[in-house]
């Protein structure tokens, strides 16, 4: 069984810093395209970023500049440091990644989500 825990999320003022964490876990031959989306109230879910396993990133548009998406592949592990942040960032945010399973191939693994809130 494979699952994705994030964690790092929280309460910040509008212009601070955050950095979310996943973990990948379980019976895990590789990992290909790990990322991060979010969903704020009411809207869908949205991409954020994401990064290949060799390191290629892309941006959404609004995070461009702000933040920056890393991973530890010998950690199983995708970073998102999130810095000037603004109330429009207040979300879930999700991690996804694509994972081999021996016996199972590819599959698309999403983590619980985790809040951020950017409030004064």
């Amino acid at each position: 069984q494979v699952q994705l825990v994030e964690s790092g999320g929280g309460l910040v003022q509008p212009g601070g810093s955050l950095r979310l964490s996943c973990a990948a876990s379980g019976t895990i031959f590789s990992i290909n395209d790990m990322g991060w989306f979010r969903q704020a109230p009411g809207k869908q879910r949205e991409l954020v970023a994401t990064i290949t396993r060799g390191g290629t990133t892309t941006y959404a548009d609004s995070v461009k500049g702000r933040f920056t998406i890393s991973r530890d592949n010998a950690k199983n592990t995708v970073y998102l440091q999130m810095n000037s942040l603004r109330p429009e960032d207040t979300a879930v945010y999700y991690c996804n990644a694509e994972i081999w399973v021996p016996s199972r191939g590819y599959g698309n693994y999403w983590g619980q989500g985790t809040q951020v809130t950017v409030s004064s």
